[in-house]
């Protein structure tokens, strides 16, 4: 097994050589960058290639969402973890929609950040607990119009789809309920953000709860 590349950018020194011994633990993980400047993960992207980038958004030289934008126009692929003191719902959301695949409060277990990192492996996000009712809180509020695709037409097996992925099925989960090729799941998954008109999850989910495919 090829191990996780990990980047770890964090201005409190103290957070990072605690997250770097966590990490140090696992064998399939392998820490390829610890910074505590927004910017030099940044400039580092292209040579360090992280799989996992787990960050704050609080940096000395850099706005947080600003970072995250950036590092979007640099890279679809990296998966980002954000790890913050900052409970806020309109935080919380603001760096989802900004582009992150996952949020977790510093207080976390250990453990969690671990299970979090192997799911946005696996599925390409993390939703524990209270980000997904953070989510739905935001959710409900927006007018369908800010959606995007509210008007979308998805037959009955998209539907089927959208549905397992809301669920956080990855998509051999969804291929084995469904009976399908995981090839063809990853199809109807491209067509499901083509169709919503998302790049992210979280506008998955924002589509299925303001449409009634999935229930609160």
């Amino acid at each position: 097994m090829i191990p996780l590349r990990i980047a770890i950018a964090d201005e409190n020194k103290i957070f990072r050589k605690g997250l770097t011994a966590i990490l140090e633990d696992y064998e399939k993980f392998n820490l390829v960058l610890e910074t505590g400047k927004g910017l030099e993960i940044i400039d580092q992207l292209a040579l360090k290639k992280p799989d996992v980038i787990l960050m704050d958004i609080k940096f000395p030289d850099i706005e947080g969402l600003q970072m995250i934008s950036r590092i979007r126009a640099k890279s679809d692929q990296v998966k980002i973890l954000i790890l913050s003191a900052n409970y806020e719902d309109n935080c919380i959301i603001s760096v989802m929609k900004a582009g992150a695949n996952g949020y977790l409060l510093k207080d976390s277990e250990p453990e969690e950040v671990i299970h979090a990192i192997n799911d946005l492996q696996d599925k390409g996000f993390y939703f524990n607990e209270y980000l997904s009712v953070t989510l739905i809180k935001d959710l409900l509020v927006q007018p369908p119009a800010t959606i995007g695709s509210h008007e979308a037409m998805l037959n009955d097996r998209e539907i089927d789809v959208l549905k397992l992925i809301c669920e956080e099925s990855t998509n051999i989960e969804i291929a084995k309920k469904l009976f399908l090729s995981v090839r063809t799941v990853e199809g109807y998954r491209t067509r499901l953000f083509e169709k919503i008109g998302s790049k992210k999850i979280a506008g998955l989910v924002i589509y299925a709860v303001k449409n009634g495919i999935i229930s609160v």
